[in-house]
């Protein structure tokens, strides 16, 4: 099993912890199974607030249920759920162009994708979470080993 401290979670698949989607059981599963708490960058929790935002925006969930969705995330903060990486953005970003030039073309990853296996890759993860084909792709062409796969098309 892996752990939590050497595990990367794209925020896209911690989102559906907090918003209903296809994939949320799967996840909430693997969570209750990963003991500790999960790295996240700064960027990652932004872009878990707004995923939460514009599945309000979108009609997903009541604008109730992005308030309880809000809350319940920043809990999970607070009560050491998360522990917020210190990533060093120009080496990430670097990494990112470097991964995005070698893999890219094959794989058609976008660019938050690249990101965020670069970010794994800078702060020193083996494991890697996401439902994203592409994405799980790089992360197993970077030697990232998958911890939860499941895979939806885009």
């Amino acid at each position: 099993m892996a752990s939590a401290e050497s595990t990367y979670v794209d925020p896209s698949a911690l989102l559906k912890l907090y918003v209903h989607e296809p994939e949320s059981a799967a996840m909430s599963a693997w969570r209750a199974r990963t003991r500790g708490a999960l790295i996240l960058t700064h960027h990652g929790r932004a872009e878990i607030v707004n995923g939460i935002c514009l599945a309000g925006f979108r009609g997903q969930i009541t604008s109730e249920a992005v308030g309880d969705a809000l809350v319940s995330f920043e809990e999970d903060v607070a009560e050491g759920r998360y522990v917020i990486a210190d990533l060093l953005w120009r080496a990430a970003l670097k990494r990112a162009s470097e991964l995005s030039r070698t893999y890219t073309r094959e794989l058609g990853c976008r660019s938050l994708d690249v990101l965020h296996v670069a970010a794994a890759l800078e702060l020193g993860m083996r494991q890697f979470v996401t439902f994203d084909l592409r994405q799980q792709q790089l992360a197993r062409a970077v030697g990232l080993k998958l911890s939860l796969v499941a895979a939806r098309s885009r």
